[in-house]
């Protein structure tokens, strides 16, 4: 007679082994459906470094670029991700705003500084759940001739922001403050609270923790040399200030530069809204 205690751990065993199996099935899949998604959708470029070396960049869809069916997975899993902005409680509350004496800027920061520090690991889990996504969020290629209304090489001399091989740079045109998050290769993220990546990466410019700018720019760059593999671009609505012209509607423009190459997108976050994944990319080795 199998004694029932060992009868019901057997069980346990082989219901969790069961369990370990699919899951990591699905987790295949998954990978295998996103992999054959941007090798149909996407955009494959070749760059030539200043050494004269080559390199690939391969250029992930955005959500309008896909079929139906699977604009309304993005759909999906969009939803989940604001479920889940809320549900961590994420979203700033209102308050007045202060006012523009060293002292009120001094007390905004430390403000953030305690945010960050009693709110860091849900946004820590809410930021991986945003990292899982591969399609852009559905942006649109900007018109290059539209670069004088956004300025942004303006913005970046005006604030010292540096160039470099990989440059990504946000732009928007009210006091609100959006933040640029980076997820880099080595799986580390840039952002406000973690400025500098071990794989070489700074967020040199942060800007509108206090709404002083309504021509903001913030600045991720990688100086002289930037790593292979996949780098996602996230945009967070962090704060609506409540200024003249300032809405909880925000119209931004994002420019990716990669090894001398510029690709510039426009795009709406909305206040409460989840982080976007607004787009990625990935530099290969040709050989």
């Amino acid at each position: 007679m199998v004694d029932p205690f060992t009868a019901a751990t057997s069980l346990a065993l082989g219901g969790g082994g069961m369990y370990l199996l699919l899951k990591q099935w699905r987790l295949r899949n998954k990978r295998l459906r996103a992999k054959a998604l941007l090798e149909k959708y996407g955009t494959r470029t070749r760059l030539q470094q200043q050494s004269g070396r080559m390199r690939l960049i391969f250029n992930n869809p955005q959500v309008g670029d896909l079929p139906s069916s699977e604009q309304e997975a993005w759909q999906e899993r969009d939803q989940r991700r604001d479920r889940s902005f809320i549900e961590l409680d994420l979203i700033q509350p209102p308050q007045e705003e202060p006012g523009e004496s060293e002292e009120e800027r001094a007390s905004e920061l430390e403000r953030r500084h305690e945010w960050i520090q009693s709110n860091e690991p849900p946004m820590q889990e809410h930021a991986a759940l945003v990292a899982e996504e591969e399609i852009g969020s559905g942006v649109v290629v900007a018109d290059p001739a539209e670069e004088l209304e956004t300025a942004i090489d303006e913005r970046l001399e005006r604030e010292g922001g540096a160039s470099g091989v990989v440059q990504i740079s946000l732009a928007w045109d009210d006091y609100n403050d959006l933040d640029l998050h980076l997820f880099c290769p080595s799986g580390e993220r840039i952002y406000f609270n973690n400025k500098r990546s071990d794989c070489g990466g700074i967020l040199d410019v942060d800007m509108n923790v206090r709404p002083l700018s309504n021509t903001p720019v913030e600045n991720v760059v990688w100086r002289d040399i930037a790593p292979l593999g996949t780098y996602k671009v996230g945009v967070h609505f962090y704060k609506h200030h409540r200024k003249r012209k300032t809405k909880r509607v925000c119209t931004y423009r994002l420019r990716v530069i990669t090894h001398g190459r510029a690709k510039e997108y426009v795009g709406k976050i909305k206040y409460g809204q989840a982080m976007q994944m607004v787009t990625s990319f990935t530099l290969a080795s040709t050989k």
